[in-house]
């Protein structure tokens, strides 16, 4: 008995030994198994950093994210590659900075004269890749070379077809393609040629989830890599008639002021959070991470997946719904203020027994790739550049020499942000304007909400920064835009004076509408008052 014990032990081994460990204590024939930890990266499109309840929001509800940043690890100071969506979804697919795979703006935004004719702005954004390059090294890729089945659902635009998720390193797709929003809405009927919806009025966001959690059922006894990437909340926002009221009276027992936004650089910008629906949107994209969350309990696999949970750019305060506001950082998605790159970053790796619950060190979204390869244990491709670092001695309670971090963004956002090159190292912040040459400079810790430009006082900071970005930019040979020699400032004048007045006279009039206790949009709430099944 005790010899065909000891070969069933060894044959044990012998089955598990790619990726697994075997322990085993003679006597009593206990046998413990390990295999590579599963990874679940949630990827939220256009959330902000202070859109979650745990991160200080009295009024959005997310007691699903804030499982994850509760049994995890927070990085306070967390950041977005980009402060729109394409550069930052790429270089989370590649550890690489934007500048250097060259997706610098959302694809299928204008350059050159065609968006200087439109816009008649000051200089022309450079062309920019429109999909992701096919020598890339994708995490997808170099997990699946490891060993792991992988899983893409949701939002991509990162290219299309041939560019979509199946030709970079996903064995399943659902629902990405070419595009950056829901098209057709949250609510079926929506219109997805990689997703097709089962009834009407079934809720995009909630099914994206259950594709997820039906993936890792399906292979919960090998290691597999889920990438569930929302396209929530990203506009159109829409919701529920019951979650919308919800938030309207929650909005109108805490108080609702009576002007919503103020001014910045060239648009409106949201300056509180009560908009009720983008708050039903925020919740239901929360009920669908407890899908998966609550899958992977039911299955015992809580112990080894770890949990990503982060954001592509900062919440839209200005530009498209207009939806929250960011305060107290400046700005939003689309702009160079810690308001459009500072994000929710969130690691939750339960085999790194006494993470940190907090981690201060500023990350990046290039850094997830080579910490989820190291802490998979799966080999790098060394003809695949790498920007980020492993953030796992963090994890373990160690440090990491302070390093630079850059943003390259050549582009003026559709949200009212400038064309710019940042570095951020250590506390200090420097922002070079394209648009005119000049320089800001920021000390982050003193001044979270840059409102002190401090470069008059730090004149050898401010030239070592822009010396040391000078150099980034030159030897990842970055684009940078170019005098648009029709430029009328008369004009440029008269749309800001536009936008002061009467675009502001409306965003208060829309605000004021959905806070409205008979607001009943197109009379059956997004088509969500078709469902019957949920």
């Amino acid at each position: 008995m005790k010899n065909k014990n000891k070969f069933s032990l060894v044959a044990l081994c012998l089955a598990a030994i790619v990726f697994n460990s075997c322990k085993s204590k003679v006597n009593n024939e206990v046998v413990k198994v390990d295999k590579k930890p599963n990874v679940l990266f949630i990827l939220a499109d256009d959330l902000g950093a202070h859109d979650l309840s745990y991160a200080g929001s009295s009024y959005y509800e997310t007691p699903n994210i804030d499982r994850i940043a509760k049994e995890g690890t927070e990085f306070t100071q967390g950041y977005a590659a980009c402060q729109v969506c394409s550069p930052s979804r790429a270089s989370l697919m590649t550890g690489q900075d934007p500048a250097r795979h060259g997706i610098t703006d959302w694809i299928g935004a204008a350059t050159g004269e065609k968006w200087g004719d439109y816009y008649n702005t000051k200089v022309m954004p450079p062309e920019y890749v429109h999909a992701l390059p096919e020598e890339s090294i994708t995490i997808a890729e170099a997990l699946k070379q490891n060993g792991y089945k992988t899983f893409f659902a949701g939002k991509w635009h990162l290219g299309d077809v041939p560019y979509g998720p199946e030709n970079n390193g996903f064995d399943i797709n659902k629902g990405g393609w070419e595009v950056g929003g829901p098209k057709g809405g949250y609510y079926a009927p929506w219109r997805n040629p990689k997703l097709d919806y089962k009834y009407d009025g079934e809720n995009l966001t909630k099914r994206l989830a259950l594709e997820t959690a039906d993936f890792i059922t399906a292979n919960k006894d090998k290691p597999f890599f889920a990438y569930l990437s929302f396209y929530a909340v990203h506009g159109p926002i829409e919701t529920t008639e019951a979650k919308w009221k919800k938030y309207r009276d929650k909005a109108e027992s805490q108080g609702i002021p009576e002007s919503g936004f103020e001014m910045e650089a060239r648009l409106p910008i949201r300056t509180v959070q009560d908009n009720p629906i983008y708050a039903g949107l925020v919740e239901s994209m929360d009920d669908a991470v407890g899908v998966v969350l609550n899958r992977l309990k039911e299955l015992g696999l809580e112990e080894n997946t770890i949990v990503v949970f982060t954001s592509d750019n900062g919440g839209v305060a200005s530009g498209d719904a207009f939806s929250t506001t960011n305060y107290p950082l400046r700005g939003g998605k689309g702009y160079q203020w810690e308001g459009g790159i500072r994000e929710p970053y969130l690691i939750k790796a339960p085999m790194i027994k006494n993470a940190p619950k907090q981690i201060e060190y500023p990350a990046s979204g290039i850094d997830f790739y080579p910490t989820l390869l190291d802490m998979a244990g799966a080999e790098k491709d060394p003809n695949h550049i790498i920007d980020g670092v492993s953030l796992v001695p963090l994890l373990k309670g160690g440090e990491l020499e302070e390093r630079p971090l850059f943003w390259h963004y050549p582009h003026y956002g559709n949200q009212g942000g400038d064309p710019v090159s940042i570095i951020r190292r250590g506390d200090y912040k420097l922002i070079h304007f394209w648009e005119d040459g000049r320089d800001e400079l920021y000390n982050l810790s003193l001044d979270p909400s840059e409102a002190n430009d401090v470069s008059a006082d730090n004149q050898e900071i401010a030239r070592n920064l822009r010396k040391e970005l000078d150099a980034y930019l030159k030897s990842v040979n970055a684009r940078i835009p170019e005098v648009y020699a029709k430029y009328d400032d008369s004009k440029a004048k008269a749309k800001y004076e536009e936008r002061k007045t009467k675009m502001k006279q409306r965003l208060e009039k829309q605000r004021m509408d959905f806070l409205s206790k008979d607001f009943n949009p197109n009379n059956n709430w997004y088509d969500s008052s078709l469902n019957t099944k949920d």
